[in-house]
């Protein structure tokens, strides 16, 4: 891939940084009670409550009790958790290295994801990866979708990343699973890749 004139990049964390396992997570919300899992848990873009964490619409603990409803039984913190980390397949090592030697290239490093306080509970504290390092640290900055208040695709998102890191789009690449979200990416003017789930492209960067 020709990176010339490339001076940010903004990555996707779920099936970019870390290799997704939708069927696991979908199997431990079903047996937690949730019978309508299947439906509400997508691999690029949720549905229903789980959009609404995402987008910052209901708080961790309401999203709690908006499950609990919605499986019309009660469903433990811990049983809930679990399934949304049943999501998390694995964290390769050579991803996070990946980006330390893009840092060193002076390449600028922003993560732009769909995610929710959960999940990112457990990204931000030093269980994140094998070296003890948290998520953030490999990053110039986070931007987060729960915390801004709506979800890619939508273009109001990557604005914001725009507006506050004062990247400009030409001169990003953006990496995303999702090709709603890379359709975005295009139009709003980035250079894009859309990698497998789990694929390594350390490639495209010549590593």
């Amino acid at each position: 891939m020709d990176l010339t004139g490339i001076r940010n990049i903004v990555f996707d964390l779920g099936g970019v940084l870390i290799t997704l396992d939708r069927e696991k997570a979908v199997r431990r919300f079903k047996e937690a009670g949730l019978e309508n899992a299947e439906k509400l848990l997508d691999p690029y873009h949720q549905k229903g409550i789980f959009l609404e964490l995402e987008e910052g619409k209901l708080s961790q603990e309401e999203f709690y009790e908006a499950l609990r409803k919605e499986a019309g039984k009660y469903i433990s913190n811990e049983a809930i958790d679990s399934g949304w980390f049943g999501f998390l397949k694995e964290v390769p090592e050579y991803k996070l290295d990946m980006l330390e030697d893009l840092r060193e290239r002076g390449y600028r490093l922003y993560l732009l994801s769909n995610t929710n306080p959960i999940v990112m509970d457990w990204a931000l504290s030093s269980a994140f990866s094998s070296k003890g390092k948290s998520l953030d640290l490999y990053f110039d900055k986070l931007y987060l979708s729960y915390q801004i208040g709506c979800t890619k695709p939508a273009a109001k998102i990557f604005e914001e990343v725009f507006k506050d890191s004062e990247i400009i789009p030409a001169e990003t690449l953006f990496i995303d699973d999702g090709s709603a979200n890379i359709e975005m990416g295009k139009k709003l003017g980035m250079k894009t890749y859309q990698p497998l789930n789990g694929e390594d492209f350390r490639p495209i960067f010549g590593l």
